[in-house]
C-alpha cells in the first residue's frame, strides 16, 4: 500500500477519531488541537513535527517513527513508546500528561521533559542519560536498571529511585527530594534538622 507524504502542513482543530489521519510520512508539520485519541498511528513517520494541545491518549504507535518531534501541552495517557521505531527516536515534552505511558528499554538520551506529569510511567531499562526532568511530577514512575547518568532531577518531585538498581553517576538531585533516593532503605529522615 502506497504511503502519503506531507511536508510543511498545518493540521488544526481536527478530530482524527472521526476521519483517520492518512498513513504516511509527515515532515515539518504542525498538529494543533487535534484529537488522535485511540487512533492507529502504527507505521507512521513524524520528522521535525510539532504537536500542540493534542490528545494522543491510548493511540497505537507500533513501529511509529518520532524523529525530532516536539509535544507541547498534549494529553498522552497510556502510550507505548517501547513499541516505536527506535531508529533516530528523539522528542521533547513540554507541559504534557504522559501518565501510565511505557518507555521500557527505550534509548532516549538527552530527552527534555518540562513541566510534565509522568505519573506511573515505566522507564525500566531505559537509557535516559543526560535527560532533563524540569519541574516534573514523577509519582509512581518506575526506574529499574535504568541508565540515569548525568540526568537532571533537581526541579522535579515525587520520584523514587533505588541507587542500587540504577546507574546514577553524575546525576543531579535536589536536597529537598533526596528522600526519593533513600526511602527503600527504610531509614528515618528528619526533615526539620
Amino acid at each position: 500500500m502506497k504511503q502519503s507524504y506531507f511536508s510543511d502542513q498545518n493540521f488544526e482543530n481536527t478530530d482524527f477519531a472521526q476521519q483517520p489521519l492518512d498513513k504516511g510520512e509527515y515532515e515539518d508539520c504542525t498538529f494543533t488541537n487535534c484529537n488522535l485519541e485511540y487512533g492507529d498511528l502504527s507505521g507512521f513517520n513524524f520528522n521535525d513535527c510539532e504537536f500542540i494541545g493534542c490528545n494522543l491518549s491510548m493511540a497505537k504507535i507500533v513501529s511509529t517513527a518520532f524523529r525530532e518531534v516536539v509535544f507541547k501541552e498534549c494529553k498522552m495517557f497510556g502510550l507505548h513508546f517501547n513499541e516505536c521505531n527506535e531508529f533516530g527516536m528523539s522528542f521533547s515534552f513540554d507541559g504534557c500528561y504522559l501518565n501510565n505511558s511505557v518507555f521500557y528499554k527505550a534509548n532516549i538520551k538527552k530527552t527534555v521533559f518540562k513541566d510534565s506529569k509522568l505519573i506511573e510511567v515505566d522507564f525500566s531499562e531505559c537509557d535516559l542519560s543526560n535527560t532533563v526532568f524540569n519541574n516534573c511530577d514523577l509519582s509512581g514512575a518506575v526506574f529499574d536498571r535504568t541508565n540515569l547518568e548525568k540526568a537532571d532531577f533537581r526541579t522535579s518531585v515525587n520520584y523514587t529511585i533505588d541507587p542500587s538498581q540504577n546507574r546514577l553517576k553524575k546525576a543531579k538531585f535536589s536536597l529537598s527530594e533526596i528522600y526519593g533516593l533513600l526511602c527503600q532503605f527504610d531509614i528515618e529522615i528528619d526533615k526539620n534538622g
